[in-house]
This record gives structure tokens, sequence and C-alpha cells, in this order.
């Protein structure tokens, strides 16, 4: 089964992400641009995860959960869950390594949290935008025991990839899946790592972005566990 996905979205939670990124905005969007996929993947918070799997149900349209992490050394990674179970786990030991930083709403952004409605239900006041006390090969080794899968985000990029910050691709940590920005030549990277699966997603914070790579993967099923064991590898 081919299925176009997007599987690095953010939400209004986001502190950068455009206020209109909200449930349903997001899921129409989805819709429109014929995606089969998408993950919510905010910034080390996944307070709108269920409200988007909810919303999506009636345009049958999977939502992944997932969170974009930001370690120790300030990389940034993408881990996905088959269950809410599962991410709301690995939400747990986030914060219990996240620094209490309280979010300036003037000058990174409001984070909110919505209803099925689209209304603001809550703030979030502790700052998301910042990297958590856990390195990335301990971000890695917790989702592996929460049977998750982990991506390396937006590798292309000059700042917060692992390869801006580390220099290469780490040994030690077996992830199998990487991925490229919007901006990348998708070929190319293909060339540079092919012991790697690669996908590209838009990395979306405004609603014109969602989808716009046109990216398809090749699964068993549509399915949430098919996917996350596809990207595990």
């Amino acid at each position: 089964m081919l299925l176009k996905y997007d599987l690095h979205i953010h939400t209004g939670l986001s502190p950068c992400a455009h206020k209109d990124m909200t449930p349903n905005n997001i899921v129409r969007m989805a819709h429109l641009n014929q995606l089969d996929t998408i993950a919510i993947t905010d910034h080390n918070s996944t307070k709108n995860i269920e409200v988007v799997m909810d919303v999506a149900k009636d345009y049958g349209i999977k939502v992944i959960p997932g969170i974009e992490i930001e370690s120790k050394e300030e990389i940034h990674s993408l881990v996905y869950f088959s269950t809410l179970n599962d991410v709301y786990n690995m939400q747990r030991i986030i914060d219990n390594n996240m620094k209490s930083i309280k979010n300036n709403a003037k000058l990174f952004g409001q984070q909110n949290i919505y209803n099925n409605k689209d209304e603001v239900i809550g703030i979030e006041k502790k700052l998301l935008l910042s990297s958590i006390n856990l390195t990335i090969n301990q971000i890695y080794q917790y989702t592996i025991k929460l049977k998750g899968a982990m991506v390396f985000a937006h590798i292309d990029r000059p700042s917060n990839s692992i390869i801006s910050n580390l220099g290469m691709m780490p040994h030690n940590i077996k992830t199998k899946t990487i991925e490229v920005s919007r901006y990348a030549t998708m070929d190319q990277y293909k060339k540079m790592y092919s012991d790697y699966h690669i996908i590209q997603s838009s990395d979306a914070h405004e609603l014109g972005y969602i989808g716009i790579c046109e990216k398809f993967i090749q699964i068993d099923d549509n399915t949430t566990a098919k996917l996350v064991d596809k990207l595990r590898g």
C-alpha cells in the first residue's frame, strides 16, 4: 500500500507555530492535499495529539502520535509511537527532564491547547522551545524501550540537526530512518546516506506547508503500528 504522508506537523501548541494551526484546520488541509497519514510533532509536548486524532477520524486520515524533542546537545529528533499510551509515557520522561523556564508569549509565541472545536482550552506555561536534560542517545534508548521509532529531524539544516551539531551519524544509535527538510533535494541525500530510509516532511508551522512535499511511503496497511514499524526498520 502506497500512502501519501506528512510526518512533521506542528499545532498552535508549539510557540513558533501560527495560531491557526488548530486541529480542524490541520486535518482539513491534510484532506485537501489528499494525505493518508500525518503526524503531530509539537516541540516537547503531546497535548494536542489526541484531539487531532479525534477530528481526523471523520476524514479517514491516520494520525501518528509523535513529538519533536530537543536533546541536551540541541539536536532535534522526531519520535513516533503506535499508541497514545506509549507517547504519553514518553511525555512523562520528557516532563521529568524539562527545564523549568516560563514561556514569554510575547517573545516566543503563545502555546495553545485546543478542543475539537478549535477553541483554546488551555495555555502551556512552561517554555517548550528548549532542550531537555537528556542526550540524543538517552532519547533513543527511551524511545526503543517504549517500542517507538526515532528519526533524526531535518538533517540538512545548518542548526539543530544531527549533522550540524555532531558532524556525523552516531554509530551507537541504530535508527534506520532519517528526515530531510522540505528544502532538500531528496535524491542527493539518498546517495549520501544509502544505509538509511529517508523521509521528507513539511515541518509545517503554518497551514500552507502541510503536504507540500508530496511524498509517499510503502507499507502493508495504513495503521499506526505498521508505519511506526516501518520507520523503526
